[in-house]
């Protein structure tokens, strides 16, 4: 076997996140809603809560910038859970399988801290993992180099021997730049496939 321990990002990979999961009750209107995820909450104002940022901070501010959307503003965050389709439960069996197989597992995500503690409260299968590293907590993003560094350095983990799984590209690239063995995550078959490669018997 060539790895000694698995790494998952979470949205996209474990969690099926998307806010039009809250927002197509909320805003039946396809373009009116669209407008709003493009325009008001949009992602980069989403990603300073997973740089760290206070939601309470966050939807004041956005709330004094379009007070007109306030309460659409403030369901992002009181109705964030709903966001949360539910979890990839394939996905889910290789990781429970990898434990099985007394392989360490490790969640790196870009997750706001307050919404983590919501999303493991909700969802079990958060806290299987042997250790965690969120960018809302540590305050630092990927693909910063440097949150990669803490997961390598807080685990004593060896690079070359620890398979990282994310679906987006540049998250891999960043953990290829620090020596991780990183893929793109693309589903569950071709993870299983990537990891019997390196001798895991999933």
């Amino acid at each position: 076997m060539t790895i000694d321990a698995v790494v998952f990002d979470i949205g996209g990979v474990l969690l099926d996140w998307s806010p039009n999961y809250l927002y197509a009750d909320l805003i039946p209107d396809e373009e009116q809603r669209s407008h709003f995820l493009t325009n008001v909450a949009t992602p980069a104002w989403n990603h300073k809560q997973d740089e760290g940022r206070a939601w309470a901070e966050a939807v004041a501010e956005l709330k004094g910038l379009h007070p007109e959307h306030a309460e659409w503003i403030e369901a992002y965050d009181t109705g964030w859970l709903k966001m949360v389709k539910g979890v990839f439960e394939d996905t889910a069996a290789v990781l429970t399988e990898i434990k099985a197989l007394g392989v360490p597992t490790y969640a790196l995500t870009n997750f706001s801290g307050e919404k983590w503690e919501v999303a493991k409260d909700a969802f079990p299968i958060l806290r299987q993992f042997d250790g965690e590293v969120v960018s809302g907590v540590e305050q630092t993003v990927k693909p910063d180099e440097k949150i990669y560094r803490i997961l390598i350095d807080r685990f004593g983990l060896d690079p070359a021997r620890t398979f990282y799984t994310d679906d987006m590209v540049y998250n891999v690239d960043g953990a290829r730049a620090v020596g991780l063995d990183a893929e793109v995550f693309t589903g569950a078959a071709d993870l299983r496939a990537q990891l019997r490669a390196r001798g895991l018997a999933v």
